[in-house]
């Protein structure tokens, strides 16, 4: 019985367990169902609020379009009434100018028709005018008792009587004016014939030679690690050459004094055989001061020389310097002598004061002392050197005009200019092979005579001027000037020379006739 009850028990609870679940299960399903259709309500609600959002995106979205559409519309027909306008306005000064013209054709019309009035009119008043003469001719020739070929011939006879008579009064003038100018026509020639001057004159270069016992002196000149060589080019300034040339070392500078300042040093210190840099430096300074004790005993001689006295220190060390200076090869210290001589000389036949003219052409290339360490041309530098030592202004401008940096406006500036050429200029005065030289002046013919407009061309002055003859009848003055200018710029292109050279054209007027 118990087993039974035990058994009763268990089934009764199974069957409460089970319809218990059963309630559960059911509980559970409704809960399920009522939040499924609570989430598909919020899809709803949300989906319909993605949808009106989508609606009212879409609708300001065609909104603005259409403003944006309006808006370029209204553009358009701004800029299509702009172009009306401008139409408009072209059209009316099209139709103002065409009333012009029509006026205007109007007016020309009226202004022909007025001219070929006149020009009748001018016309008849020749006829009547031809006329007038015809009767007055023979009116004339009824009160002189003479034809027009008579009247004709007397006038002819009288008025070659009183060409003869001024003729006779010009030739008289003539005569008069040429005696005046005969004393100076004399002095010209003989300033002519002093270019039959010629001195004697060493060729210097920018290099210089030193010779050695022996080519076991270049190691020593070097020195260890090439401290001696160092030492001699900072001293001096100038480059020592120390190459293959057997027994020689070379010196290469631009400045002359201080070539010829390691010139001697490095002579001397050969020759002591003690050659380290105590004993350089010792031998520049020693150099240096005799290189300045010979340039100022070389400016005192060359004072001396022309018989000036008294001439501020300063300068005539500067005229010393232009002795270890060259120009084309000419030692320029004895052509600045040179130029002094001709100077006097011409002063002498002109009646200027001839110690004046010596010095201004001594002085007159001092800038070539120092145009190596200052800008600018050599007349205008030694112009104010003078200025600055108190020479006198005539010296002053003679000095700055000799190359025309300046225009010559005494007698003493156009005498130093001519004294500059006559020396610098004549053949064999500065070293120049004659193949060169022949050939220079052969280019400034064919130059010259290249131009249709020339007849012929001479080169004179040693190639330093040339002389171009052209046709007067084919070339008129402002022509000539332009042909000047054309040959000179040309030579400037094709030609390589010292100094400047002057292009002269002479256009001539030539009147013939033949005694028969």
């Amino acid at each position: 019985m118990e087993t039974l009850f035990l058994i009763f028990v268990m089934v009764l609870a199974l069957c409460g367990g089970g319809a218990l679940g059963f309630y559960f299960c059911q509980s559970r399903m409704k809960d399920a169902q009522l939040a499924a259709g609570q989430i598909v309500e919020a899809a709803k609600m949300e989906a319909e609020t993605i949808r009106r959002e989508a609606q009212i995106q879409a609708k300001d979205a065609v909104f603005q379009a259409k403003v944006e559409w309006d808006n370029e519309v209204k553009e358009q027909s701004r800029e299509f009434q702009a172009k009306e306008r401008r139409l408009l306005q072209k059209e009316e000064n099209l139709d103002r100018k065409s009333g012009q013209l029509d006026e205007r054709d109007m007016e020309l019309g009226k202004k022909e028709k007025a001219i070929a009035e006149k020009e009748e009119r001018v016309q008849q008043k020749e006829r009547e005018a031809e006329e007038l003469v015809v009767r007055q001719r023979e009116k004339l020739e009824s009160l002189s008792n003479l034809s027009a070929g008579d009247a004709k011939k007397q006038l002819m006879e009288e008025m070659t009587s009183a060409a003869r008579h001024d003729c006779a009064k010009y030739i008289k003038q003539m005569e008069d004016e040429t005696r005046e100018t005969a004393d100076k026509k004399a002095k010209e020639c003989i300033a002519l014939a002093i270019q039959r001057y010629a001195g004697d004159y060493v060729a210097e270069r920018t290099v210089s030679v030193v010779p050695l016992p022996s080519d076991e002196m270049k190691g020593r000149i070097i020195g260890r690690e090439g401290r001696n060589i160092r030492t001699i080019e900072a001293a001096t300034g100038i480059d020592l050459i120390i190459d293959d040339t057997p027994e020689a070392v070379i010196l290469s500078g631009f400045n002359p004094v201080r070539r010829e300042v390691a010139r001697l040093a490095l002579e001397r210190l050969i020759a002591d055989g003690r050659i380290h840099p105590a004993r350089i430096e010792e031998m520049v300074k020693k150099a240096g001061e005799e290189v300045d004790k010979t340039i100022r005993e070389a400016g005192e001689r060359a004072t001396f020389d022309i018989g000036v006295h008294g001439a501020h220190p300063e300068i005539v060390k500067l005229l010393g310097r232009l002795k270890y200076r060259t120009s084309f090869g000419q030692n320029v210290l004895q052509h600045s002598i040179e130029v002094a001589f001709l100077c006097g000389i011409m002063a002498a036949e002109l009646g200027v004061n001839v110690k004046q003219a010596k010095w201004a052409g001594l002085l007159h290339d001092l800038g070539k002392a120092v145009d190596h360490e200052i800008e600018g041309s050599h007349a205008v530098i030694g112009a104010d050197i003078l200025k600055k030592y108190g020479e006198s202004p005539a010296i002053v401008h003679a000095v700055a005009a000799h190359h025309e940096d300046e225009h010559p406006q005494t007698v003493l500036a156009v005498l130093v200019q001519a004294a500059d050429a006559l020396s610098g200029a004549r053949p064999g005065a500065r070293r120049e092979m004659l193949e060169t030289y022949v050939k220079r002046l052969e280019d400034l013919e064919r130059i010259g005579t290249s131009f249709p407009e020339v007849s012929s061309c001479f080169a004179i002055q040693a190639g330093r001027e040339i002389r171009v003859m052209v046709d007067s009848d084919g070339v008129s003055d402002a022509q000539a000037q332009v042909v000047a200018h054309e040959i000179a710029r040309k030579i400037e292109q094709e030609m390589t020379y010292p100094g400047q050279i002057k292009v002269n054209v002479i256009r001539e007027t030539r009147a013939v006739d033949y005694a028969r």
